[in-house]
């Protein structure tokens, strides 16, 4: 069988299927990308102000939150990240850094009892704290930890 009529076949499949499921009004197409996204704080330009968005000031320090992130990273374009809460409960993972343009990096929304773990690469303008705040139960609690960024390796 022709490989090109078969990758027509499967995508006009699909294609079919999703048209079906938006008609029967079982997936609405503002849905399917991405949920709604809380523009007021992706758009803060201090951590302050998007916590506040997020309704997280005033979170409290917290020793079950781990980060596990380079000390210094080579390149600030891929900082390796990863976090993981030891409370209980768990529903939202939020990581921020202070020193870039807009502090707010990502918003993970954790459900069905998921376990508190996240592991993701973020850019990072210069060398500053990165922040994690986990909402648990109703509450906030937040970490962080500095990483330094340099610019050809040589230490900074």
């Amino acid at each position: 069988m022709n490989q090109l009529r078969r990758t027509f076949l499967k995508s006009t499949g699909a294609a079919g299927t999703v048209a079906v499921a938006i008609a029967a009004g079982l997936l609405k197409p503002g849905q399917v990308l991405a949920a709604e996204w809380n523009k007021a704080a992706f758009d803060a330009t201090t951590t302050a102000d998007a916590m506040k968005g997020l309704g997280a000031a005033g979170a409290t320090e917290s020793k079950d939150i781990l980060i596990k992130a380079p000390d210094i990273a080579e390149n600030g374009a891929v900082v390796p990240v990863e976090v993981t809460s030891k409370i209980a409960g768990t529903t939202s993972i939020i990581i921020f850094v202070d020193k870039n343009q807009n502090p707010l990096i990502a918003d993970f929304e954790l459900s069905n009892g998921a376990d508190g773990y996240i592991s993701t690469r973020i850019k990072m303008a210069s060398t500053s704290h990165v922040k994690v705040v986990v909402k648990a139960g109703g509450k906030a609690y937040t970490a962080s930890k500095e990483v330094k960024v340099t610019i050809g390796g040589c230490g900074g």
